[in-house]
């Protein structure tokens, strides 16, 4: 008997260990997690390239620095270099979290602030890999899923944006369906909060004068709503004279993304009544009537309107002709970033222009290799004179999977202006 007994308790304690080991893995397996692999070389020098293009990528990327290429994944950010390479190569760093998703990247200076389904904020330091910082930020808004180049989320965050203080201080803004709030982009100490009625707010983006932009029809018809980045206070509630009850709001002339924008554009749904409005200083917004035609851009004080079959260079206060160059074949505006504005032609042919002057920066065919150019641009990016573009095929609908809507695997091109 005392045998058995004995042979009882060892098969009971090999069962209590057995089912403790079980839950030690299930809480491996399903707690959550970040890996974060840290740069194991020193961090690259920024390269001065030819104009012209580069390479191909699979993904869209951030160019950070002037020396790195950040990508997303559906839970990761990590990052490769040189800037330069003609392919994508093995990361420098990566950073990944379970099991939320990733939303959201931004970058300024060497930051890189990542945005989670969980409404986690992550910033990393783009010289090493390593966390800078986290933050709990609002909880996003459903955001649909990217397509396989992730350029969705790395190029038009929805939800994120940065703006600069008066007194200098670097602000980022997470905006969510119910909540918002404001975070030092140096320490992600968080510098307020606004909880927000739902489903009667719209996040527009931020302004060069340091503001958050919404859209707010909570009590009464829809307003422009400009806060404080600072403080997170409305400073202006405004609407533009006879605008329609329902309004969408468009930044233009953003620094990066939907950051530190110097114009508005109002208009009705059906885009009946546009107005373009300037937004360079605290208060209400100035009228700009070279921004009332859509698909116009705005750099600096330039609008460029290539809507007239030729290229031409307006003020954005007055709307008066300052430049025109009838020489350049058929364009439309591929991306804009400060002191330059890319367009491309119907022969695939990318021209950097100086928007104060009209004169040409550079101009190149954005092919490579056998490569051709039987395609379409789909979403595109431009900082520190690089440019990416996304290569559609001619005939894809918006309906069609990936194989069937880009050109090849790898259909992104990165130029050098």
């Amino acid at each position: 008997m005392a045998k058995a007994g004995r042979r009882r308790a060892v098969v009971a304690l090999v069962a209590v260990l057995a089912v403790a080991a079980s839950v030690a893995v299930v809480a491996r397996v399903l707690a959550p997690a970040e890996v974060e692999t840290v740069a194991r070389g020193p961090y690259p020098e920024a390269p001065a390239p030819a104009a012209g293009v580069i390479g191909r990528l699979p993904v869209a990327p951030l160019v950070v620095d002037g020396r790195l290429r950040v990508y997303a994944g559906a839970r990761q950010v990590y990052a490769d270099q040189p800037v330069t390479g003609r392919h994508r190569v093995t990361p420098f760093w990566s950073y990944r979290r379970w099991p939320a998703t990733l939303v959201g990247v931004l970058a300024q200076g060497t930051t890189v602030v990542s945005r989670w389904s969980d409404g986690t904020l992550v910033a990393l330091d783009a010289r090493t890999g390593r966390v800078a910082w986290r933050a709990d930020g609002p909880e996003p808004a459903p955001v649909p899923k990217p397509r396989r180049t992730f350029a969705a989320p790395v190029w038009d965050p929805v939800g994120l944006h940065v703006a600069r203080t008066a007194g200098g201080l670097d602000v980022l803004l997470a905006a969510g369906p119910e909540a918002l709030g404001g975070y030092a982009l140096a320490d992600g100490r968080r510098l307020w909060h606004a909880d927000v009625g739902q489903g009667c707010r719209v996040d527009v983006g931020s302004t060069a004068s340091g503001e958050m932009v919404g859209v707010d029809s909570c009590a009464g018809p829809a307003s422009v709503e400009l806060r404080d980045a600072a403080t997170g206070a409305v400073r202006t509630r405004w609407r533009p004279p006879n605008a329609p009850d329902r309004l969408v709001v468009t930044p233009v002339g953003c620094r990066d993304g939907r950051s530190g924008c110097r114009g508005l554009r109002t208009a009705g749904p059906g885009g009946e009544s546009g107005r373009g409005w300037l937004v360079t200083d605290p208060g209400e917004p100035s009228a700009a009537p070279g921004l009332d035609v859509p698909g116009v851009v705005l750099d600096g004080e330039r609008v460029v309107d290539t809507s007239g079959g030729v290229v031409v260079g307006r003020s954005p206060r007055t709307g008066e002709e300052l430049w025109r160059r009838a020489d350049i074949h058929p364009a439309r505006v591929l991306a804009v970033e400060p002191g330059r504005v890319h367009l491309l032609t119907d022969r695939r042919e990318l021209v950097t222009l100086d928007p104060l002057t009209g004169a040409t920066r550079s101009e190149f065919v954005l092919d490579l290799g056998r490569d051709g150019i039987g395609w379409r641009p789909g979403r595109a990016y431009a900082v520190d004179g690089y440019v990416a573009v996304e290569r559609v095929r001619e005939e894809a609908t918006a309906d069609d999977d990936d194989q069937g809507y880009f050109l090849m695997a790898e259909s992104i091109l990165l130029a050098a202006t």
